[in-house]
This record gives structure tokens, C-alpha cells and sequence, in this order.
């Protein structure tokens, strides 16, 4: 029997440590899980083989014994009364590993069986382009698709109207197919679903003209999506049931819609607050004052205390973005910026200076440090 290396069979050195093991099983797992892999009818052996590796290696004792005996120290004569077969470990299986790495992951799993009947269909995928206002205040949106809908003509079944289906000659109504194979680490059984029923367990013998079997047509729909408020750039909404129809009568699967929010000229988002910036001119900065602000709710006068400086931050409580997963609204943050006047003429000129000097502020030319050709003057003279 060949023996292939276990570690090789995580792709870990024999240096690994806990984590890293579990790093890599979980990665070779996913892999090569058959519900991800059912056209490889060797996906199921090799998902068996990276699972006892996992144990072996991640079992203290067991690894010991296998990094000093190799495979007969874990499953030969040197493992200890496991001549017998069964379970080599002496453990409950597989059973526990799967369900704690693939629990609510869906689908069969190799040896337990698929349940017969309608697949689901698969899950789809569109874009929802949104202005900055709707995703703050949310909006109900009518959307346009085109996907797979139930056969009004059939019901759904894919049979012509007036017959029934059967039982699948294939798989004998199981909806799966198994196979028995022996792998080097004992006997692994695999079920795939079954390709000429698709799973359903069940056979058409006279499809329906207007689906040709598949028992759903693709038709255009359009669908109304309600936008919560408060979602953000690259939100993702799952509408289950909204998707493609199964096949033969399968339930819907899932519509997944991806929201693309507009920028704003005058609001710049952060988690659930907003920032925005207004212009002071600056003698109201200085003398104080109100300035018109359009909010995203109102419009107001702000008020601008006497002296203020150019990066001053007003915050507006409760003005900001609506909270997804709870209640109340972020802030409104307006930053002031005051402007320098500029352009002036004489007589405006007259009287800033004018200021100037009854405030004492010296005016003249801006001192300037020794400049290149400064000091080459220096020295040449």
C-alpha cells in the first residue's frame, strides 16, 4: 500500500505548529470539499485523506508515534489494537471535525447521504447605483432582471401537462450516486449527485414543451428592493428567494445586490458621521456672526462666535448618518475655514491698515531668510 506522507497531504513542514495545521486543513478542506468539487469524483476520497491526516497530526501522541514509526506507528500493528479496522484512531471519526469546520456550510457530506429532491437554484448577483442622499435616508428601488422563474406551463415540474414524473433508472430515486474506492488510508466511499436527474431523484419522460424539462424559463422581472438607511459604499443586501429559480421545481436561490455610492460635493462620509467645510469671510470670523449651511435635513444659520480661526470645528449632534444596526444618527462636523481677503484697492487697503495700526500689528516687508545668491554676494564682497 502506498504511503503517502501526511504532511505532505496538509502541505505543512514537519515543523508545523497547532495553528498552522489547522490553517492548512481548513484550507485543503475547503479545497477539496465535494459539494465545491461534485464533477471530480476523487474530491470525497481526497477530503477523507486531509481529514485523518488533521487528526493524526494534530493529536500529540498520535504525532509522535508517526513522526517516530511512520504509518504502521498510527495505523499498522504499532498503533496499538487497531488490527481489527474500524475507526484507527479509536475515535468518534470524522463526524465531529466536519461538523466544527463546515457546520451551516449546507449540503451533503460523503457517507451521510443526499437528500432527494429539487435543487435549489444558484444565487445571482447585480449593481445598484445610489446618490450620496439615498443611501444616508435609504430609498425603495424598482430593478430590472432578467433570470431563470418557475414554468407557469408545468408548475415547475418540467413534465408536459397531463403526466407525471418518475423514479430516476440511474440512481433508483436516491438523487446520488456512490462509489466505493480503497484510498491509503482504507476504504472511502463518495456520492456525487446523480448527472441525469440532477439530483432530483426523479426522471421526465415527457418534458414540457415550454421549459424543455428544466421545469423554469428565463423571463424578465422587475423587482422592488428596499435600500435601508444608512448603508455605505460596497454594501452587499441578500435578498433570499429573489434569485434564480431551481431546476424541476427547486426553491429560489438567493439575490445578492451590491449598492455603488455617488460622492458628494459638499458631505464627506466617515463610518456614521459627516464632515463638511464652510467659508468664512474674515471680518465675520473676527467680529462674529451667522452664515446660511444647507444640511442634509435642513437649512439654518450658523453661528460664528466672535474671533474665530481658520480650522475651527462646529458639531452638529444627531445630523449625521442613521445607525444600521441600532437607533439615533451620527454627527454633522462643519469645518470653518476662513478666507483672506484678496484684490483689494486702495481705499480697502487704507483701512486694513488702518486696523492694523490700532491694533499695534507692525506692517512692512516679510523678513526672508539668507537666500543662495545672498550669501554669494557675501562672499564676493
Amino acid at each position: 500500500m502506498t504511503e503517502t506522507d501526511l504532511y505532505e497531504l496538509l502541505g505543512v513542514g514537519r515543523d508545523a505548529t497547532d495553528d498552522e495545521l489547522k490553517r492548512a486543513y481548513r484550507a485543503k478542506a475547503r479545497a477539496h470539499h465535494p459539494d465545491t468539487n461534485q464533477d471530480d469524483s476523487d474530491s470525497g476520497e481526497h477530503f477523507k485523506e486531509i481529514g485523518l491526516a488533521y487528526e493524526v497530526l494534530s493529536d500529540p501522541e498520535r504525532r509522535a508515534r508517526y513522526d517516530r514509526y511512520g504509518h504502521a506507528g498510527v495505523f499498522g500493528a504499532a498503533a496499538g489494537g487497531n488490527q481489527g479496522g474500524g475507526d484507527p484512531f479509536g475515535t468518534g471519526g470524522l463526524g465531529d471535525l466536519f461538523d466544527a469546520f463546515f457546520n451551516g456550510m449546507g449540503g451533503a457530506q460523503p457517507g451521510r447521504g443526499r437528500r432527494a429532491g429539487p435543487v435549489p437554484g444558484p444565487d445571482a448577483e447585480l449593481v445598484v447605483n445610489l446618490t450620496f442622499r439615498e443611501a444616508v435616508f435609504g430609498v425603495q428601488r424598482k430593478v430590472d432582471v432578467t433570470i431563470p422563474v418557475h414554468c407557469d406551463t408545468c408548475e415547475g415540474t418540467g413534465a408536459k401537462p397531463g403526466t407525471s414524473v418518475v423514479r430516476c433508472a440511474e440512481c433508483q430515486g436516491a438523487g446520488e450516486l456512490r462509489r466505493v474506492r480503497q484510498s491509503i488510508l482504507g476504504q472511502v466511499i463518495t456520492a456525487v449527485a446523480c448527472p441525469r436527474c440532477q439530483g432530483s431523484g426523479q426522471s421526465i419522460e415527457s418534458p414540457c414543451e415550454q421549459c424543455r424539462g428544466e421545469g423554469r424559463r428565463s423571463e424578465p422581472r422587475t423587482l422592488t428592493v428596499d435600500i435601508p438607511a444608512g448603508v455605505d459604499d460596497g454594501s452587499t443586501l441578500r435578498l433570499a428567494g429573489h434569485g434564480p429559480a431551481g431546476y424541476r421545481g427547486g426553491p429560489n436561490g438567493a439575490l445578492f445586490v451590491h449598492l455603488s455610492v455617488a460622492t458628494d460635493d459638499v458631505f464627506e462620509r466617515s463610518g456614521v458621521d459627516l464632515h463638511a467645510a464652510v467659508h468664512v469671510p474674515m471680518a465675520l470670523a473676527a467680529l462674529g456672526g451667522s452664515v446660511p449651511f444647507d444640511t442634509l435635513d435642513d437649512s439654518r444659520d450658523l453661528a460664528i462666535a466672535e474671533g474665530t480661526q481658520s480650522g475651527a470645528v462646529l458639531t452638529l449632534r444627531g445630523l449625521g448618518v442613521p445607525k444600521l444596526r441600532g437607533r439615533g444618527r451620527g454627527d454633522l462636523y462643519v469645518h470653518i475655514q476662513v478666507d483672506t481677503p484678496s484684490g483689494l484697492d486702495d481705499r480697502q487697503r487704507e483701512l486694513l491698515a488702518a486696523l492694523a495700526e490700532a491694533r499695534g500689528e507692525v506692517l512692512g516687508e516679510a523678513p526672508q531668510g539668507e537666500g543662495l545668491f545672498s550669501k554669494l554676494r557675501s562672499a564676493l564682497s
